[in-house]
């Protein structure tokens, strides 16, 4: 009879249904989202997103994820699309120790913009940036991930200040071991404005045996390509890599090096022997080396067409001190005094220079987004620019996925970072943006940001109208202050 009894309880036990796991606690949960799949083009509705501090830990079907996990805060994402947080790659920090102010108070605007992370490209401030690094890290300055170069690598009596001159290659030893070991920099920035072209290629070169990355401007007096082979990792500005595509740019380059001709007849000759055939090939090497190309397209349109727009209406304004918008003058004032053979040149050079994107795309070259935004670029808005940029792509030739990528993966692909930025998967950064229109379709989608979710913590937009009021309103405290 106590077998029988006992098999009995043992029957009703197995019977039983099993007691539900307690749900999981989290932070924040994102419900019944689209997610764009950025790396495959492609959405993903009815999901949810589980965060906890800065992380992403559960992804999948809203109405599982709903069962498995409980949270503080949730965030209605019906409708609306989630896509990884955005990086703007080259912005600047600058214009003397009275501006440090003003340009602090531009860091909100890269977040008000859904710009989780950016990479400064040295202006100078160095050591600010550098100190402004530590603190948003620490969470004692609210900014974006902030990635910078610090002081950029330059020949002796540059043009840029902020600079670390060199004049030999002991120089240049000394200034890497200080960027890499004091300074801790997060790639190296290296210029040419008076650097001898045998030192930047060292420059290149050494960089690269102690794992530093790099990016630059290159001397008219090398090829790209020479560039390319000492290491390069970033080619800044898209009319370096347009000099690749001339079939005869080893000689030009050797008759600038020479003295044979200035740089207004090098540029000319560049961009007569522009030849499609050579180009792709110079790209394809690009993509072989791991090189990297960031446009900044945006900054060179804007001075190209001075004469069709003074930006004096321009919303962005607001949001500059009268300081830094005084840096503007330097490059209105040189656009101004051009011809209108001048004009009409500038007009043709960047419309002709635009016309590689496709290409370098189509070769498999890295495309990165990057603004140039910051001191003495005239009306290129820290934060609004980086949507100017990437809606530029797609108007010549890239999709709007491949737009998405340069400013979502090819960042963190640059760092050697995708296994925590770029996608929305468990164990990625908890940067994120939602959006109330799909940016596949339309890459101006960008700006219909309905909250970002930086370092975890969730920025709705009423938190980020006011970032935006607060910036305008210490700009228009600090134009009532210069006013006589």
């Amino acid at each position: 009879m106590k077998r029988l009894l006992a098999a009995f309880a043992f029957v009703l036990l197995a019977a039983s249904p099993p007691v539900s796991a307690a749900p999981q606690q989290a932070d924040v949960i994102i419900r019944q989202v689209t997610i764009v799949d950025v790396e495959g083009a492609r959405t993903v509705p009815g999901q949810a997103v589980v965060l906890r501090g800065d992380d992403i830990v559960a992804v999948g079907a809203d109405a599982a994820i709903a069962r498995q996990w409980r949270a503080k805060r949730r965030v209605a994402g019906e409708g609306k699309f989630l896509i990884p947080g955005l990086w703007d790659m080259h912005v600047h920090f600058g214009g003397g120790s009275e501006l440090i102010e003003e340009n602090k108070a531009l860091l909100p605007l890269y977040v008000a913009n859904g710009i989780t992370t950016i990479r400064d490209a040295s202006g100078d401030l160095p050591d600010q940036v550098l100190g402004w690094r530590g603190e948003i890290a620490d969470d004692r300055l609210f900014g974006p991930r902030l990635l910078t170069s610090g002081a950029k690598i330059e020949g002796i009596k540059p043009l840029w200040k902020g600079t670390i001159e060199v004049g030999s290659t002991a120089d240049v030893d000394a200034a890497l071991v200080r960027l890499k070991d004091r300074d801790k920099v997060d790639f190296v920035k290296i210029t040419d404005s008076t650097l001898k072209p045998e030192l930047f290629l060292y420059a290149l070169t050494r960089a690269k045996a102690l794992g530093l990355r790099t990016s630059g401007h290159i001397p008219m007096a090398l090829t790209v390509q020479q560039a390319v082979d000492a290491g390069i990792s970033s080619i800044e500005h898209l009319d370096y890599a347009y000099n690749a595509g001339a079939k005869d740019e080893a000689a030009i380059a050797a008759d600038f090096a020479a003295g044979r001709i200035d740089r207004a007849e090098a540029n000319r000759r560049l961009d007569a022997g522009f030849d499609r055939a050579t180009a792709m090939a110079a790209y394809r090497r690009f993509a072989a080396q791991g090189v990297s190309v960031t446009p900044t397209l945006n900054g060179s349109r804007i001075i190209a067409y001075l004469d069709r727009d003074d930006h004096k209406k321009d919303a962005g304004l607001a949001y500059i001190g009268p300081k830094l918008r005084k840096t503007y003058d330097w490059r209105v004032e040189r656009a101004a005094k051009a011809d209108a053979a001048a004009i009409a040149a500038r007009h043709e050079q960047i419309e002709a220079v635009a016309t590689i994107l496709p290409m370098l795309a189509e070769a498999g070259v890295p495309i990165i987004a990057g603004t140039d935004a910051g001191f003495l670029n005239s009306f290129n808005y820290p934060g609004f620019g980086l949507h100017d940029e990437i809606a530029l792509f797609v108007e010549k030739g890239l999709t709007p996925a491949q737009a998405l990528v340069s400013a979502t993966r090819a960042g963190p692909a640059w760092f050697g970072w995708l296994d925590r930025y770029g996608a929305i998967k468990p164990g990625m950064a908890a940067d994120l943006v939602l959006l109330t229109r799909n940016p596949l379709d339309d890459i101006a989608a960008t700006r219909a940001i309905d909250s970002v979710i930086l370092r975890g913590s969730v920025h709705d937009r009423a938190a980020l109208d006011a970032m935006l009021a607060d910036t305008k309103a210490k700009v228009a405290a600090w134009d009532a202050a210069a006013e006589p």
